[in-house]
């Protein structure tokens, strides 16, 4: 088997999850007050901000910062537990195939889980904006050509993100200590982000991607600069190592 069978059985296995729920119900649980209290960007004449910016930023701020962090430590869990539930990760690492390869294939799961989520936000934006728009008799509805790199963005800032979630879930056996540990790393990333060592923490690039952003459409709001280095070969060498630890590690505590 390669990996890209093995992905395949992977994807099979994730049809009985509710991870396509949690998703759905985030993505709801973001938005919809959103709409609600669409008015508010309307009142941002100290920030100068557009209505319609100020509506994305502030949903996309409020994903980067907590919801999409927090439902991949869930959906990590889901993806490990998923084997370990009735020992199936016995059966699996019986297979002629390595472990690292196992532990590439759920990855390119999760991976492809955080693309799913962020066109869900992404979607979401757009019918909330377009709700939001009815409300108000305002079009809160930015372009494409705008919204979509930058999701694009979002998603690739966010790939080391997942591999420390990864490596925690994989290290830590225990469901609970391992979303506990996934969710306690979220807290740090707004003071770390404040600092300029903030590359050294994966788990805050989509935010802080996100406040750069603001600092771009805002003129009141102190601008966050993005320097391709040192950020890129930080967030490559943390996302390798993390990989490289986690295939090490993969299936260890099974074959005790």
């Amino acid at each position: 088997m390669n990996i890209f069978t093995l992905t395949a059985v992977e994807f099979k296995k994730m049809k009985r999850s509710k991870i396509l729920l949690i998703l759905i119900a985030a993505t709801a649980i973001l938005w919809f007050p959103n709409i609600l209290n669409a008015d508010l960007n309307f009142d941002m004449s100290d920030i100068v901000i557009s209505p319609e910016n100020s509506f994305f930023i502030q949903g996309f701020m409020g994903m980067a910062w907590f919801i999409y962090p927090a439902v991949m430590v869930v959906a990590t869990v889901i993806l490990v537990q998923t084997e370990r539930t009735n020992h199936g990760i016995l059966k699996m690492l019986a297979l002629p195939v390595g472990t690292p390869i196992l532990c590439l294939a759920k990855f390119i799961v999760l991976a492809v889980t955080a693309a799913a989520f962020i066109l869900f936000m992404t979607a979401g934006y757009y019918i909330a904006a377009a709700a939001a728009g009815a409300l108000n008799d305002y079009s809160f509805i930015l372009t494409p050509g705008y919204v979509l790199p930058f999701a694009g963005k979002l998603y690739l800032a966010s790939l080391p993100m997942l591999s420390v979630f990864w490596l925690i879930a994989v290290c830590i056996s225990s469901p609970v200590f391992s979303v506990g540990a996934g969710l306690i790393s979220i807290v740090p990333s707004v003071l770390i982000n404040n600092t300029k060592a903030w590359f050294i923490y994966p788990i805050g690039y989509p935010f802080y991607l996100v406040m750069a952003e603001y600092g771009e459409v805002a003129e009141n709001i102190g601008k966050s600069r993005i320097e391709p280095v040192p950020w890129i070969p930080a967030a490559v060498g943390i996302t390798l190592i993390c990989l490289l630890i986690s295939c090490l590690y993969f299936g260890r505590a099974e074959r005790r």
